[in-house]
């Protein structure tokens, strides 16, 4: 069964006021809430569970949901004690999930054109978590070798470099023959096989997901997908909502 997680426990600040007095996942793009966009679409490409996970406003989101042709579909993970971040959410998230394969794993407040079909057909077996990423110019890249396994994150506006590897911290950033790693960005989205739940024992309740992958991809088959053609738009402050009107009808 395909299965999703989507992230809507946010506070939603940067889309204040709406935001004082509802989640940001009930905010509509095009007239429709954004939940409802992200649902869909993956319904329509053959998802058929989704887990969301609530805290700002959560009773409206549940209420929502409850009152959607979806709602069978759905199981709630409940932050309202506290919020929990990406790692931490999908943690908490752990038993809401039906079986062995991969989640897909995406943000709420994100509009984008990826083919979810295609990207689950590049999740192999082997592999234990697959991130989407594109050649988008930023400060924080995620460094990959050749065969695009995850080595590292840089900041290149500071020079910071997190990798479980010494010679990739050392060298800021090169691989163990000297050669610079590939750079790319990370664009929030990836599949997570739920074989990892196990290793996240040891992290605290609340935490980043790349906090995670950057601690364990020298022990886990942690991948990058380069999709060229990648168009995503956040949804995350007001006068995006706009924007974000006419790049919902565009890809739709």
């Amino acid at each position: 069964m395909k299965q999703a997680m989507i992230f809507a426990a946010g506070l939603g600040t940067r889309l204040k006021p709406l935001t004082d007095s509802m989640p940001k996942a009930l905010v509509p793009v095009a007239g429709k809430p954004l939940l409802d966009i992200v649902i869909d679409r993956l319904i329509r490409q053959g998802y058929q569970h989704f887990v969301v996970n609530v805290h700002h406003f959560a009773q409206q989101i549940i209420d929502h949901v409850a009152s959607q042709p979806y709602a069978p579909m759905v199981a709630i993970s409940d932050e309202r004690e506290q919020l929990l971040e990406t790692g931490g959410g999908l943690k908490h998230a752990a038993n809401l999930f039906h079986d062995d394969e991969p989640i897909l794993i995406h943000n709420v407040d994100v509009i984008d054109n990826v083919d979810y079909q295609w990207m689950a057909r590049q999740h192999m077996p082997d592999e234990d978590a697959v991130l989407l990423v594109s050649k988008r110019e930023t400060s924080r890249y995620l460094l990959f070798d050749n065969a695009m396994r995850l080595m590292g994150w840089k900041n290149i506006t500071t020079g910071e470099v997190k990798s479980p590897y010494e010679y990739v911290r050392r060298t800021g950033g090169l691989s163990q023959h000297g050669e610079p790693l590939n750079m790319f960005a990370f664009s929030g989205i990836h599949s997570f096989s739920p074989r990892l739940f196990t290793l996240m024992d040891r992290f605290p309740d609340r935490f980043p997901i790349m906090d995670f992958y950057l601690s364990i991809c020298h022990r886990a088959h942690v991948v990058g997908l380069l999709k060229n053609d990648l168009r995503m738009m956040d949804v995350g402050k007001t006068e995006c909502l706009s924007q974000a009107d006419a790049f919902f009808q565009e890809i739709s």
